[in-house]
């Protein structure tokens, strides 16, 4: 392909995937809020423990087959069936494999709900299963409009669901068929609308043949996977139900802006760096504009977030979380840094060795480690700003061991980032101002704070001709002439 025509497909990916993932981060939101007004912190606690199960299988399944497709030049027909018939059959042994354990996991934690709505929850797995190869396809053919009307409407089905759910009274049970709904109605989707499997026999040898990259990427995976949800397995145990709660919620809603960037981000440009992976200066140049739209996008979100964090809470959610405020407005603080370590990940794993990528992990979880063996015995705060300091941490490791593949240097990178982070600072300190002139959280209060941070963060990138405004503002103007 053409450097042009990659570039424009990556362009109009980029937009789908964004707009899609900003459409469903805002319906998320919105059903979030409908269903927290409705429940207590300690149905929560249920739900965390639950994914973070589930999130462990859905490592498993994939193994890291996905992406080595992704990676891979021309993958046959037997290397699609072959993904397909294992993530089938790993998923199959891995629900009846937690089903079996639930009642034991419901009597650790002593959550009897745990117990009663797990063999429903775990559905998500084989569910899921039935989407990785189908995803893949359409990925592989940059085919981002396709798969982003597929996601939205299953989010938005799902979505529309566990409200109803919620106000018939049915508590955890909303939560629970959101999940699976989300999985059956985005497999329906990608079966109905989506790539067919190629046909052909699999083969144990076209697995073999793929095995030692993708199982690599399993170990990392399932290592970060695995690190992301220990805090949730110990603070289940060690702390009241509602503290549990209140910190899954805090993360929960830190992640939508920042999950709905990096994978929309990811989706997009693991592809298209691995079609130049040969041209250095393009390769080079890409991912430096990748991190500072990244940057440009995310840094100001995430502090406005921190900053209004009590006028959102107490306009939206209620007084039942209001504890969830202190932590989110630390959490926030990660999402500085893990946009810009995944866009590092996504260059690791089209320039390095598994191996590579392996230790780096190795690493990196052993200083998180540390972290959280000092942190969780201490309290529920000290456990957020552990992992606001392994975001950090994550972010310095991954860069540090990309700029050099992409041939990039840190001063390049600094100069590139150092505007946004100043723009995004001051537009902290000038809300922060707005909110010395209210005595009460109102709604009044917040949507002023929201007009004060875009009018000051947008002025100073316009003051500062910021790069990546113009870069941004320059794909808009294309998108109105088409």
């Amino acid at each position: 392909m053409k450097n042009g025509a990659l570039k424009e497909r990556v362009a109009r990916g980029a937009e789908w995937t964004l707009g899609e993932k900003i459409a469903t981060a805002l319906l998320q939101f919105v059903v979030r809020v409908l269903i927290l007004r409705l429940l207590m912190p300690d149905d929560l606690a249920v739900l965390a423990l639950l994914m973070a199960f589930a999130s462990f299988a859905l490592v498993i399944v994939d193994s890291g087959f996905s992406q080595m497709l992704v990676r891979k030049e021309d993958p046959t027909p037997a290397d699609y069936r072959s993904v397909f018939w294992f993530n089938i059959g790993v998923s199959l042994l891995l629900y009846g494999g937690l089903t079996a354990l639930s009642p034991l996991l419901a009597a650790y934690y002593e959550m009897p709900m745990l117990g009663e709505v797990a063999a429903v929850f775990f559905l998500m797995i084989p569910l899921n299963a039935l989407c990785v190869v189908q995803q893949t396809l359409l990925t592989r053919q940059f085919r981002f409009a396709r798969l982003s009307q597929i996601v939205f409407l299953a989010q938005l089905g799902s979505g529309i669901g566990a409200v109803a759910l919620a106000y018939m009274g049915l508590g955890v049970w909303a939560l629970v068929a959101q999940q699976v709904l989300l999985m059956g109605f985005r497999a329906l989707l990608l079966w109905v609308w989506g790539e067919r499997i190629p046909r052909g026999k699999g083969s144990v040898q076209a697995l073999r043949s793929m095995a030692p990259y993708s199982l690599s990427l399993l170990a990392s995976d399932l290592v970060t996977a695995l690190y992301n949800k220990v805090p949730q397995l110990f603070l289940g145990k060690l702390y009241p139900d509602a503290m549990l709660g209140y910190y899954d919620q805090a993360i929960k809603l830190k992640e939508l802006p920042v999950q709905s960037a990096v994978q929309s981000m990811q989706q997009v440009t693991f592809p298209a760096l691995a079609r130049i992976a040969d041209q250095q200066e393009k390769f080079a140049e890409s991912f430096r504009q990748v991190l500072m739209v990244t940057a440009y996008l995310l840094f100001p979100v995430m502090l406005g977030m921190s900053v209004v964090a009590e006028d959102l809470f107490a306009v939206l959610l209620g007084e039942q979380w209001m504890s969830t405020v202190p932590l989110f407005e630390v959490i926030c603080l990660a999402g500085l840094f893990t946009p810009l370590a995944m866009m590092a990940y996504n260059v690791l794993k089209v320039k390095a060795s598994g191996g590579l990528i392996m230790r780096l992990e190795v690493a990196k979880k052993g200083v998180m480690t540390l972290l959280l063996a000092l942190s969780i015995p201490h309290s529920v705060e000290a456990v957020i700003w552990a992992l606001v300091g392994s975001a950090a941490f994550d972010c310095v490791v991954n860069l540090a061991a990309a700029l050099p593949l992409a041939r990039l240097g840190w001063g390049r990178l600094l100069r590139t980032l150092m505007p946004i982070v100043g723009a995004s600072v001051l537009m902290y300190e000038a809300v922060q101002w707005v909110v010395q002139l209210w005595a009460e959280p109102s709604w009044v209060r917040l949507l002023v704070q929201m007009a004060t941070g875009v009018v000051v963060y947008l002025g100073l990138s316009w003051l500062g001709q910021f790069e990546a405004l113009r870069e941004i503002l320059q794909l808009i103007r294309k998108q109105l002439k088409r």
